[in-house]
């Protein structure tokens, strides 16, 4: 035999640990970048605290109606600008005030937009908007082959 040629019967006496620690910062890199990504979709929520369930959250409703009309805390109001006053004095109350708006599908985007403008005013910063929640549609099945 030559002097460069390996014997046939000799193993493989060293392990080479560069493949494994380059396939482990790949993994880790990949982790910490799909981590980061999943973390940024999430949607940024002001849920209310409770320890005990002791304290009463206090909301201030809204509805307004399609003929025009409107209630606050289920007591008709004349019209909509008399919400004002009522924010504000609901406000000093309870500073943690929350406004939900339920408004019917036929009201005027520039109405809603105006009892926004109004709660604003009144200094109320916490707003949601009531909805009533609907089935999931379900798709049509295809054709069958």
């Amino acid at each position: 035999m030559a002097s460069g040629d390996m014997d046939a019967d000799e193993g493989i006496v060293g392990i080479n640990v560069t493949p494994l620690v380059d396939i482990t910062l790949v993994l880790l890199i990949i982790f910490m970048v799909t981590a980061k990504l999943i973390v940024s979709q999430s949607v940024p929520l002001d849920l209310p605290k409770a320890a005990t369930g002791s304290e009463i959250q206090v909301i201030f409703s809204i509805v307004l109606a399609a003929d025009g009309s409107a209630q606050v805390d289920s007591r008709p109001i004349p019209n909509d600008d008399a919400i004002l006053p009522l924010a504000r004095d609901a406000k000093k109350k309870n500073a943690d005030l929350r406004a939900v708006i339920k408004a019917d599908s036929a009201v005027s985007h520039g109405r809603v937009i105006h009892v926004l403008d109004l709660l604003k005013q009144g200094q109320v910063a916490k707003i949601a908007f009531g909805v009533t929640p609907v089935p999931p549609m379900v798709p049509a099945p295809g054709p069958n082959k």
